[in-house]
């Protein structure tokens, strides 16, 4: 006669079980990274082909703003995170306070985006001048988009006010500031 096999402990928690927010919103950003990486790729592997007009095409950039706007986005995705933080103290007010805070600076981030868009325009600067601009508008504007769909998630969840919805909506958020931390750098600063 066989032992009866020992039930599964509940406890026992694989993997995904410990990803914060929901599995289905981290297929959504792995699926981003890698998009945004093969953009990057595709930009370093032409910039090989083309390194002096890469170089010149970036000095119509404004590295200084681009800077700001970081510094913009890294500050929201700490509100966001201490908006979750203080949701779980079952503060709600603060947690919505810090939500909307984020949401504002992402609002913020696209306002000194067009601001710099504006100025490539006003230069005669399109994606038709250079390659280096096709992937900047691309690529940034690709960003831009995240950025006010992360803003949108973000009211979302300030609104539905649950931690594992704050959770699935800060950790893609998280996601766009992980991204332009990416962009900045090889766009706007390695020569």
């Amino acid at each position: 006669m066989h032992a009866p096999s020992p039930k599964p402990d509940q406890h026992d928690a694989g993997i995904l079980d410990e990803l914060p927010g929901e599995l289905l919103m981290w297929v959504l950003i792995i699926s981003e990274l890698l998009v945004f990486g093969a953009g990057l790729a595709a930009f370093m592997g032409v910039r090989i082909s083309d390194p002096d007009g890469f170089t010149a095409a970036r000095a119509h950039l404004d590295p200084a703003l681009a800077g700001i706007n970081t510094i913009v986005l890294i500050t929201s995705g700490f509100l966001a995170a201490r908006g979750l933080e203080l949701r779980l103290k079952l503060k709600r007010t603060a947690a919505r306070l810090h939500l909307t805070g984020a949401m504002a600076l992402g609002c913020v981030f696209l306002a000194i985006k067009a601001q710099e868009y504006a100025a490539k325009a006003a230069e005669g600067i399109s994606t038709e001048t250079h390659p280096f601009f096709m992937f900047y508008y691309l690529l940034t504007g690709f960003h831009a988009a995240h950025v006010l769909a992360g803003i949108v998630v973000l009211g979302l969840v300030a609104w539905k006010d649950e931690p594992r919805t704050i959770e699935t909506g800060t950790a893609f958020w998280h996601m766009v500031d992980l991204i332009w931390v990416l962009l900045f750098p090889v766009i706007y600063v390695l020569g």
